[in-house]
């Protein structure tokens, strides 16, 4: 029995953007596969972890009685792969096996009952709805993302805080070392929302969302967030727990600012940590008039120094920092000139970007 009759990557397309999300050992063997399903007129394809479900539509021209099949997704993906770009490709149902057939080439793959497969129930409760176009959200995700923790026992660090309140939607995350947060305007006066989207979720959606003014629906409720996007519906369970009081970390009144050119200091701190303490990762910045001098030292008592003219006439600092964090909001950030405020060499520093009045990354000093 015919499933579909395709090109390759009318089948490719949508696979592969379900099965990123899909881990390599399950205790479930269904949760190594992929649904493959009829969807109103068109074929779907669908992919869960238990936390996170896709499913991804496809345009592909479907067989008389096509039905549900789950099989391994890994395997199909690089079956496909391995094709000729301009194959027709067809996937067939015989008993309980999944034959794929291109040309002269045949795959016989096993396959479980679409009736066991799990799907995430709709959650309840009010939800926030709006909509932001993709290049939006993918920026907004990628001025923050990379300060969420990756595997921290604080649980609610492996996430992201996003806050829907009147007519903003704010996102923050942090791993207890630094802090990025980011916001803009929504068009719709909304109900407040705050809850935290899980890692895995956020560099998923990162990885999918594209570069256009194509529309994302976003709806966010007490227990789900679901987001919908050209082809593609990801529906993700959030983190369960409190996120620190993001307001309190943020600095308001710090009086030594600094004003550099992103780019020279970004140089300068990759020529730096070369020399860095592979462990600690640390720099000092020496701060005096006009002036900011990098300095970075091991423990083969190899040293590195830098220096750049600035725009600075606060006190004299020498404070220390880990490299990676600033190179982190560098590399994610774009932006001709930064500016850095500074209270004293104990307290965390603030940057900041003229070109994006609302981001801010908090970072705090440690002693080298």
């Amino acid at each position: 029995m015919v499933l579909v009759k395709a090109k390759r990557d009318e089948i490719l397309g949508p696979l592969s953007a379900v099965s990123g999300i899909i881990e390599r050992r399950h205790t479930l063997p269904i949760l190594s596969n992929v649904l493959i399903d009829r969807n109103g007129d068109a074929l779907s394809f669908l992919a869960t972890d238990i936390e996170i479900q896709i499913l991804a539509r496809s345009a592909a021209s479907l067989g008389a009685e096509a039905r549900g099949v789950t099989v391994g997704a890994r395997k199909l993906v690089e079956i496909l792969r391995a094709l000729p770009e301009d194959s027709e490709v067809s996937l067939q149902q015989q008993d309980k096996r999944l034959l794929v057939k291109a040309g002269k080439s045949r795959f016989t793959l096993q396959t479980l009952p679409a009736e066991d497969f799990p799907r995430l129930a709709k959650a309840s409760g009010e939800a926030a709805r709006f909509t932001l176009s993709q290049k939006a959200l993918r920026r907004l995700l990628g001025l923050v993302q990379y300060a969420m923790a990756q595997q921290d026992i604080r649980y609610y660090l492996n996430g992201l805080l996003m806050v829907v309140e009147d007519k903003s939607l704010k996102l923050v995350a942090t791993d207890g070392h630094r802090l990025a947060y980011a916001s803009m305007a929504l068009d719709a006066k909304l109900p407040r929302q705050e809850v935290i989207v899980p890692r895995k979720t956020v560099l998923e959606l990162s990885k999918l969302l594209a570069d256009s003014e194509d529309e994302v629906k976003i709806e966010v409720s007490p227990a789900q967030a679901a987001f919908s996007f050209g082809n593609i519906e990801l529906v993700s369970k959030l983190v369960d727990g409190k996120f620190p009081d993001y307001t309190r970390v943020i600095p308001t009144g710090h009086k030594n600012k600094l004003q550099i050119e992103r780019e020279s200091l970004r140089q300068a701190l990759l020529r730096a940590a070369i020399l860095s303490n592979e462990k600690f990762r640390g720099v000092r910045w020496v701060l005096a008039d006009g002036s900011l001098k990098i300095v970075s030292s091991n423990a083969e008592q190899e040293e590195a120094h830098e220096e750049i003219e600035v725009k600075y006439s606060g006190d004299a600092l020498d404070i220390g920092f880990n490299v990676n964090y600033l190179l982190d909001v560098l590399n994610n950030v774009s932006g001709a000139e930064i500016e850095c405020a500074f209270g004293d060499s104990s307290s965390s520093a603030l940057i900041s970007y003229a070109a994006e009045k609302d981001f801010k990354y908090v970072v705090m000093p440690m002693r080298i």
